[in-house]
């Protein structure tokens, strides 16, 4: 169900919910009555009546669910399909199994959209029109590089079908996923080269924690020393390198870039956290 299906059939429950007792421009007609009487049914059927909307409502909000999840699963089909006619314009000496994997992916894409849209103005003697036409423009794109054909096929060719791909795929994106009501998050991430605000730490109530749960392990079950012993020395080991673009959360390094300090002590990463 798209999200203007939705809106119209509830539109439709909310005039047939409220505006039953009270039609404009029926007073003093014989529909009054009939309205009044509909409304004064409604009423000593209360619980049957809220029970059964409820029902409709609940399939409704299900249908719009289930389509939504059928639009996202169909998203992802014509990414991965996007990816593999990318990747097969780039190369160089493409084989026949190579087109055709990236066939049968736009093609899996082209015939799955049919379980998510119906074609425009599909009628009961009439095909109508594909609801998203840059598939098929993928597609044909594609189906210029066949290595089967006779024709030589150059660098210039596969560069002007992998333009015509991305720019089809774009077109697309900006219609296709309108219909999921994507938001824009609450705290996202706009400047380029981010860096992490936190420092590296815990507070004293975490550290107690750690050391309790320490203490109760050694007493409910002895350690083996020589285990022991590695994990603590890798445990300290991590934890007191730092990792060198961590001072970068207050400002760049100046002068000489530190050697990275987790090398010399056999850790080139650094501490997890």
């Amino acid at each position: 169900m798209t999200r203007s299906k939705l809106r119209q059939t509830l539109g439709w429950s909310y005039v047939a919910l409220f505006l039953v007792p009270h039609v404009p421009g029926i007073a003093g007609t014989p529909w009054e009555r009939l309205a009044t009487d509909v409304y004064e049914y409604l009423k000593d059927m209360a619980l049957v009546f809220v029970t059964v909307v409820a029902t409709v409502l609940a399939g409704i909000y299900q249908r719009r669910q289930s389509f939504l999840a059928a639009l996202k699963d169909e998203w992802r089909e014509i990414v991965d399909a996007k990816s593999k006619l990318y990747a097969f314009t780039r190369r160089d000496t493409p084989s026949h199994e190579d087109y055709l994997e990236a066939f049968l992916a736009i093609s899996a894409t082209l015939d799955n959209m049919r379980t998510v849209y119906a074609n425009v103005g599909e009628t009961e003697s009439m095909i109508g029109i594909y609801p998203f036409a840059p598939l098929h423009d993928m597609r044909r794109a594609l189906q210029t590089l066949d290595p089967t054909k006779a024709k030589a096929i150059t660098a210039d060719d596969r560069r002007l079908a992998r333009d015509a791909i991305l720019q089809s795929f774009y077109a697309l994106r900006e219609n296709f996923l309108e219909e999921l009501d994507l938001e824009p998050p609450d705290r996202p991430l706009l400047a380029w080269g981010g860096r992490r605000h936190k420092k590296t730490g815990a507070p004293d109530w975490a550290r107690e924690r750690q050391s309790t749960e320490r203490r109760d392990t050694d007493a409910a079950s002895p350690p083996d020393p020589r285990i022991d012993a590695f994990l603590h020395d890798l445990y300290e080991k991590e934890h007191t390198t730092e990792k060198p673009w961590r001072n970068l959360a207050n400002g760049p390094l100046r002068g000489k870039q530190p050697e990275h300090p987790g090398a010399a002590s056999g850790n080139p990463d650094g501490p997890i956290t």
